[in-house]
């Protein structure tokens, strides 16, 4: 007689499994939502559903998906969507995972932009559009602008804001090169990791020229800083992410740049997550521009 077909896990037992094989549970809990067409804060279902047996696909869809995640793919690619400040995103290869720690960043730049303004702001390498809509979902009256070099992730960050109906314009340029215009805000969230940090294994499978910048990890966040006094007028504001050990140097190269009231933010960790500074002199005569009070929390 022909071995009989082995049986199909319950949500239980699929769990159970990922678990045993290495997998983090809240990434197993997400994962398994994801196959079952569940959204990924329904992890209370699993728990009163844990009987219920996954179909063949949907078990062979997990096993290949556990797979993935064991060998570092992250969770947002495997399926498909990121939640960044409360907006859903899609994500894939062509950009960065959206970490939540950039979402210091943004809390900074609204606190820099005064409500029903149209004031102007840029986000420079903005991959999945993550900041940039961000920004324009909680200042509507702003006017914002997300620049990447990478068309490919243009794609994606585009097809996030007609998703949305966010009305961020979108413009391909090697940081500021193809840009013009002045702006009250400037921020970005740039590669910032050093080329031979042994770290970059685990991030292999995002885009690694979003990732990494020179032999300090330093070298795109000095383009940026001696680019952006072009486009800002006095009183504008810079800010900038970097790795948790780099904010006295990002200081550094901002005051060496020009900036003045340079200072850094922690994240919900308490590292020094984001550093900025302000475009030193008078505040701009254009009316709809924010004044350095008006900006200053």
């Amino acid at each position: 007689m022909p071995d009989a077909a082995p049986s199909l896990p319950t949500v239980a037992q699929a769990l159970r499994q990922a678990l045993a094989q290495g997998l983090a549970r809240i990434d197993a809990q997400v994962l398994l939502l994801h196959v079952m067409g569940r959204a990924t804060h329904e992890r209370a279902w699993l728990l009163t559903h844990d009987d219920q047996v996954l179909t063949q696909a949907q078990a062979q869809r997990y096993a290949d998906l556990c797979t993935q995640r064991l060998d570092a793919v992250p969770v947002a690619y495997l399926t498909g969507r990121k939640e960044f400040f409360g907006l859903p995103l899609r994500v894939d290869a062509r950009v960065l995972d959206p970490r939540p720690d950039t979402e210091t960043l943004v809390e900074w730049a609204l606190e820099l932009l005064p409500e029903n303004s149209p004031a102007r702001v840029l986000d420079l390498g903005t991959g999945s559009g993550a900041i940039a809509l961000a920004v324009q979902s909680q200042r509507p009256q702003a006017q914002v602008l997300a620049a990447d070099a990478s068309a490919a992730a243009l794609t994606v960050a585009q097809a996030n804001a007609q998703a949305l109906q966010l009305p961020v314009q979108f413009v391909q340029s090697d940081w500021l090169a193809q840009v013009s215009g002045h702006f009250d805000l400037i921020l970005s969230n740039p590669p910032y990791i050093r080329e031979d940090d042994p770290h970059m294994h685990a991030l292999r499978h995002e885009p690694r020229q979003a990732l990494t910048s020179g032999a300090d990890g330093l070298d795109d966040i000095r383009t940026i800083a001696q680019q952006a006094p072009a486009h800002l007028p006095p009183g504008a504001w810079l800010l900038l992410e970097h790795g948790w050990d780099q904010a006295e140097a990002v200081q550094t190269i901002l005051r060496h740049a020009g900036f003045a009231a340079v200072g850094s933010r922690q994240d919900l960790a308490g590292q020094w997550r984001c550093t900025g500074g302000q475009w030193p002199g008078p505040a701009p005569t254009n009316p709809t521009a924010p004044t350095p009070k008006q900006t200053m929390k």
